[in-house]
């Protein structure tokens, strides 16, 4: 929680792959920045260091009924709710706040997510909700682990392509054509007039990282 204030939300923050929510918690400057937005940061935990989303390499978990109950705790324990929930991801742990996004986006205000989108074989429009949230998406030109247009994990598995995944929630959404906007310090292109707030795809020439002061930006640009 922030220290000097009363939450007036919270970021649920998914980690990285081989990552954990005790090191998440660890990563002061992005708790920080929450902070700085008068945000609680809650980090959730993946079982065996990795996620169970659709298409993904393990399977150990229900995680849409997990991301329910945790959302529900937060909601029970400190009242947050749809209104003031916000979700963040890095990597594999971004790919979980997209799926969470169009499994029960309604539940949410937005999300800020880097290096990770959608996996192969990527979900069509019509499976996820209609009243998505906004999104801000961060992803490097240079990311050779979750590149743009995503990497085979193995024989079965493979991520998804950045772009393709960004349309299909703009296509979900009803968003109009994108038009380009400077969010932080990166031009990026934004989708306006979606059903609930503007899908923003936000390309740097960085690699597979998350930079607070992108966090920083995606913040306030979806008003918290």
């Amino acid at each position: 929680m922030p220290q000097t204030t009363a939450a007036k939300g919270v970021l649920v923050f998914f980690h990285g792959y081989k990552s954990s929510a005790a090191l998440q918690m660890r990563h002061r400057a992005l708790v920080e920045v929450a902070h700085a937005h008068g945000l609680a940061f809650a980090a959730v935990d993946g079982l065996n260091g990795t996620w169970s989303h659709p298409n993904a390499p393990g399977n150990f978990r229900d995680e849409k009924r997990f991301v329910g109950h945790v959302l529900d705790d937060l909601e029970a324990r400190f009242g947050f709710t749809a209104r003031n929930t916000l979700l963040g991801g890095f990597s594999q742990g971004a790919s979980m706040a997209w799926y969470t996004l169009c499994q029960q986006g309604s539940r949410t205000a937005g999300a800020v997510t880097f290096s990770g989108v959608f996996w192969d074989p990527l979900p069509r429009p019509q499976d996820c909700v209609t009243d998505m949230p906004p999104i801000v998406h961060f992803h490097g030109t240079a990311d050779r682990t979750f590149p743009l247009s995503g990497r085979a994990i193995g024989q079965e598995f493979h991520q998804g392509d950045a772009f393709k995944s960004m349309a299909i929630v703009r296509q979900r959404a009803s968003c109009e054509m994108e038009v380009k906007k400077q969010i932080g310090d990166i031009a990026c292109a934004v989708a306006p007039g979606c059903n609930r707030g503007e899908m923003a795809l936000c390309i740097h020439g960085g690699g597979h990282q998350i930079q607070p002061d992108q966090l920083d930006a995606g913040l306030t640009e979806l008003g918290f």
